[in-house]
């Protein structure tokens, strides 16, 4: 790993050598600092060719945490009645402390007129402390490498996007804190039900005076690999397991315009659908939840023998979130309005998600997301903020569940920009629980009554 690193380092500092007169002169690029919020999609400018070009950009953000969590469980000992002896319960004390402090690099050139590419890494991240490639992707705006205007007219409002990368399935991924970039997203936390995925594939857009679309298409595979699909054998539980990978199918339509200066109106419709699926849209952020070691226990014996405390932040990296865990087939969608009038915005995001009940089990079983936020940005260029944002999940763990669980979250903020690329937040979280089973497999839910909250400072840092 050093000697990659070291490798790598080395080639791209050769690089910018060899193209000093030519850096950064990136055609359509969004931008990493304070003007990227609110860019969502892809963009056209008119930056000019001037032959090869190196971009190099990095995001760093660090934490400190003050949360604390609850449940109605007793701490110590108590029975299961229907299990047996529960010795040393307890959910985990967080201190008062910093987190791991979370870097991403960009790494990209502009090989031709109209074309770029992209990789993104991670340095530092929750679930991997050492550095790793989250994706990269080829972006064509033009065909003059086929010939000089090809289809000009054509691409003049059309964008086409190949790789293994962030797909494109709504638009609350453009204001959610992305591992170390974390300058978009006006709170600390992302969505409850958060939906973000990296698979091998291919985004087309077409986006003219107003329109927003896109349509796209992936193989449904976080991590590439040409093995045959072995199906674990049937269960019960899991009569009819996957015996294939089908297609992932994108697609976004919408409307944004600019009404006037002061006046921005955005609305978005978003699909993401696959009839068969190695992976799930809702826990492929590999970086990890925003808050770590909520609602994690210590360790216990429970009814069955020992268990070991679950605290571990790369290990148990989705503290604070919640997937719905759909089997063999998933379609979500997602919509998402956008004003933002003078210094006043406002963007919501309702998700109506749906799958196989499990493993194996293709019956139906849905769970929905409701989230608003509010954000007004005041002073000097738009310098602070003050936010609110609420977030609802409601829907069954399974078919067979008698009830619905529903978690809540009420996240307030302040923020000032102290610069175009550094940014210092200040929230306050309170996340609830409710209606979660009492006992898991013997054990204590940790979610039964479960409540935390607290403050949080993000200090970010861009370019």
């Amino acid at each position: 790993m050093k000697l990659t690193t070291t490798l790598t380092a080395t080639l791209i500092f050769a690089i910018a050598a060899n193209a000093q007169d030519r850096f950064g002169q990136i055609q359509n690029l969004i931008p990493r600092d304070k003007n990227g919020i609110n860019v969502f999609d892809v963009k056209k400018d008119d930056v000019e060719f001037k032959g090869l070009s190196i971009d190099i950009g990095a995001a760093f953000s660090l934490q400190f945490q003050g949360v604390k969590s609850f449940n109605d469980h007793p701490t110590g000992n108590f029975q299961n009645n229907n299990a047996g002896q529960i010795t040393n319960y307890r959910l985990n004390n967080l201190e008062n402390n910093f987190n791991l402090p979370t870097a991403n690099m960009t790494i990209g050139a502009q090989l031709f007129d109209g074309v770029r590419v992209n990789l993104d890494l991670y340095l530092a991240s929750r679930h991997h402390n050492e550095t790793w490639v989250k994706g990269g992707y080829l972006q064509i705006d033009k065909l003059d490498f086929i010939k000089k205007d090809f289809l000009a007219d054509v691409m003049k409002y059309t964008t086409i996007k190949i790789g293994q990368m962030e797909n494109n399935y709504g638009d609350a991924h453009f204001r959610r804190s992305d591992n170390g970039n974390s300058l978009v997203n006006p709170f600390v936390g992302n969505n409850i039900m958060d939906a973000f995925i990296t698979e091998m594939g291919m985004e087309v857009y077409y986006n003219r005076g107003g329109l927003v679309s896109m349509i796209g298409v992936t193989n449904s595979k976080l991590n590439q690999n040409v093995q045959e699909i072995v199906p674990a054998n049937p269960t019960p539980a899991a009569p009819d397991p996957n015996t294939t990978i089908s297609p992932t199918i994108l697609a976004k339509l919408g409307y944004d315009k600019q009404i006037n200066d002061d006046l921005r109106l955005r609305i978005t419709g978003s699909l993401y659908h696959t009839a068969n699926s190695s992976g799930n849209l809702y826990s492929s952020d590999r970086a990890g939840s925003r808050f770590y070691g909520v609602m994690s226990h210590a360790a216990y014996t429970g009814p069955n023998g020992a268990v070991t405390n679950n605290f571990d932040p790369a290990a148990n990296k989705d503290t604070g979130r919640f997937n719905p865990g759909f089997g063999n087939w998933a379609t979500s969608y997602m919509i998402n309005p956008f004003i933002k009038f003078k210094g006043l915005e406002f963007f919501a995001t309702l998700e109506f998600a749906s799958g196989g009940d499990g493993r194996g089990v293709d019956d139906k079983r849905t769970v929905n997301q409701y989230v608003a936020d509010v954000v007004y940005r005041f002073g000097g260029n738009e310098k602070f903020y003050v936010g609110a944002r609420y977030n609802v999940v409601d829907g069954k763990l399974k078919n067979a569940d008698a009830n619905n669980i529903s978690i809540n979250r009420f996240e307030t903020a302040a923020g000032w920009f102290m610069t175009k690329n550094i940014l210092a937040k200040f929230v306050y979280v309170s996340q609830n629980y409710k209606d979660f089973p009492q006992f898991v497999g013997g054990n204590p839910n940790d979610l039964y009554g479960g409540k935390f909250n607290g403050i949080l400072f993000e200090a970010v840092i861009t370019f």
